[in-house]
Order: structure tokens, then C-alpha cells, then sequence
């Protein structure tokens, strides 16, 4: 007898980079050599005081549900760290500890959307967020970013495009895919519409020009999701949070405890040592980030690709290929593809 599958999860498209990381592992246990450039995940192991952490938590027995919106302890150390890099006043009742930061956006916007409500998006933007909007039952409205503009949001084009349906503005900066960093007027800007802003801040750490903002310092109406993959090399730990207007709080809360229950109760411990005692693991990796994105930025002209905006934040490099795309017939999904399969000495 044959299963019918939900018309929802068939439309859903393809995460085409994690569809690209996974056929290149399949090469890798054919013997192929590959270089890794696909996701956006740190090389570097989890700090080691992170780890000791973990596994300090694992020997006591630290194996047990916790409370829905995270331990104390970690919550606390989150409003710590917020304060110190940002000057916010955050209470631990506005913190929800989540599995990872993608859970956190879909119970945001859960929480957020009613069928049919709206979401502005810049374009382009991380592969997820449209499909975490859609099931939550909202609507992605996306809004395009320039190269020019060094992809920031134009103000007049986030205000043509709210409407009567517009429940919240998505911000990432430092952004995946672009590495773009917004600067102050475009972060006053959002926060001028009135509508309530989630800002994803995963890549706050990893700035390399310019000051780095957080929502909050412009706006009280607005939602701070972060987590500990990024900055703190933890991609495996999945392991994030939001914070958000107290009124909030306790519907996200009800659908965690829901569909998660709670995070992992040894990785929270992990994740106190991370926000407290591994500052100089953190250099050492910010450093060597730096260190890259000069390389790739001083070296990509001779390769024939123009640099139009330089990336101040996160780890990626938003290239403009058009040219060799265009040339070889191809759109960028199938150049890249071309690139993962055909031999590197071709």
C-alpha cells in the first residue's frame, strides 16, 4: 500500500548547499580529494575548556531533561554576555535556550505568524528561512539586495514592501550568504518601519570591520536569535537561543516544550564555559579567519572574479561568477556542480 506524503513536505526545494556538501563526501569515500567550500561551518574543533565542560557535565550525570527555557545558569550567563559586548538589559525570563538556531526561528515565527502573515526577507538570504517561515505558516516576501549597496536593505524598498500582513523584517548580519555587515543607518532604518524585527545575529564575533550591532541596541520591538556554532566552533552541539519581548516568551516556551521538550542538558554546560572562559581559543580562531578572507580578498582579481563588496563579517566570500557561468552555459548551482565533479586538472 502506497504512503501518501503531504503536498507541503513535496514542494519544500532542496538545501541545495547541504546537497552539495553531502555528494562530495560521496566522492571523498570514492578517494577523491576535495576542498571544502560549500558550508558554512568552522574547521576549527570546539575550544577545548568547551569540551572539558561537556564532558565534566557527561561524568556527573548531567544527562537529564532541564527546564523548557534552558538552565538557569546558561540563561543567566547569556544576559552576561549580551550586556558586556552590547550594553542591553536582558533578563533570563526573555531567554529561551533552543536545539540549534534553526528550532529557534521556527518557534519564532510560529509564535509570530498566523496563516498568511508576512515576512520580509532580504534576497538573497540563508537557503532556510523561507521554508522555516512557510511551515510556520507564514509568507516570505523577499526583498533584493544589490552589489552596489554592498547588499544592504534600501529603506525605501523595506517600506514599499510592508503591508496590513507584515508581521516581522528578518535581518542577518553579519549575513549568509553575502557576509554583508549592516551598517547603523540601515539597522535604524528596519527598526523605523514599527514592525517587529528578528534579527539573526549567529555570526556576531566575526566581524572584521567596523563596529558590530546587535537589534536590540536600536529597538525594544524586536527578537535576538544567536547560538554557539559559529563563533564558538560548536556546530555539532546544536545548541542556540532567542531572545525575545516578554510577551513572547511564554508562547515560544509552550511550543518548545512541544516539539523539543528541552536543549541537550550537558551541551547547556558546554555553553556556560564557552560565554565564560574560552576568550583566547576565540582570538586564536578570529584571527585566523581574518587572516583567510585577506587571502581569498587580495588573490580572487587575478583569478578574473571582481570584488565589488568586500565582506566584513562571517566566513564567506558572495562571488559574482556570472562571467564563467554565462560562458560555460550554466546557471551557479550547475557551476558549481561542474566544478565538484569534473577533475581538478581540467
Amino acid at each position: 500500500m502506497a504512503i501518501q506524503v503531504s503536498q507541503k513536505a513535496i514542494d519544500v526545494p532542496p538545501f541545495y548547499v547541504m546537497e552539495l556538501l553531502e555528494r562530495a563526501q560521496e566522492l571523498e569515500r570514492a578517494g577523491r580529494d576535495v576542498i571544502h567550500l560549500e558550508v558554512g561551518e568552522p574547521d576549527f574543533d570546539t575550544p577545548a575548556c568547551v569540551r572539558a565542560a561537556g564532558e565534566r557535565a557527561l561524568a556527573a550525570g548531567d544527562t537529564h531533561y532541564t527546564h523548557s527555557m534552558g538552565k538557569r545558569e546558561l540563561r543567566e550567563a547569556i544576559c552576561d554576555w549580551h550586556a558586556r559586548h552590547y550594553g542591553t538589559l536582558v533578563t533570563p525570563e526573555r531567554v529561551i535556550v533552543t536545539v540549534g538556531t534553526s528550532s529557534a526561528h521556527l518557534l519564532v515565527f510560529m509564535a509570530l505568524c498566523d496563516l498568511g502573515d508576512e515576512v520580509i526577507i532580504s534576497d538573497p538570504y540563508y537557503a532556510c528561512y523561507p521554508n522555516i517561515i512557510s511551515f510556520a505558516g507564514g509568507r516570505p516576501v523577499r526583498v533584493p539586495v544589490f552589489e552596489e549597496d554592498g547588499f544592504a536593505f534600501r529603506p525605501e524598498s523595506i517600506a514599499k514592501a510592508v503591508t496590513p500582513r507584515t508581521k516581522a523584517v528578518l535581518i542577518n548580519s553579519p549575513s549568509n550568504p553575502t557576509g554583508a555587515v549592516m551598517p547603523d543607518e540601515s539597522l535604524r532604518a528596519v527598526a523605523a518601519t514599527g514592525v517587529t524585527v528578528v534579527s539573526d545575529e549567529i555570526y556576531h564575533g566575526l566581524v572584521y570591520e567596523g563596529p558590530e550591532r546587535s537589534m536590540s541596541q536600536f529597538t525594544d520591538r524586536c527578537v535576538v536569535i544567536n547560538g554557539f556554532s559559529k563563533l564558538f566552533a560548536m556546530t555539532g552541539w546544536r545548541l542556540g537561543y532567542a531572545i525575545v519581548p516578554r510577551e513572547l516568551a511564554r508562547p515560544i516556551q509552550k511550543c518548545s516544550r512541544i516539539f523539543f521538550i528541552s536543549a541537550s542538558s550537558f551541551a547547556q554546560e558546554a555553553a556556560i564555559a564557552a560565554l565564560s572562559e574560552c576568550k583566547d581559543e576565540l582570538d586564536v580562531m578570529r584571527a585566523e579567519y581574518g587572516r583567510r578572507r585577506r587571502l581569498v580578498l587580495d588573490r580572487l582579481p587575478s583569478l578574473g572574479i571582481p570584488m565589488t563588496h568586500r565582506p566584513a563579517g562571517a566566513f564567506y566570500a558572495f562571488l559574482n561568477v556570472k562571467a564563467f557561468a554565462r560562458d560555460a552555459g550554466m546557471n551557479s548551482l550547475e557551476l558549481a556542480y561542474d566544478i565538484l565533479e569534473k577533475p581538478a586538472s581540467r
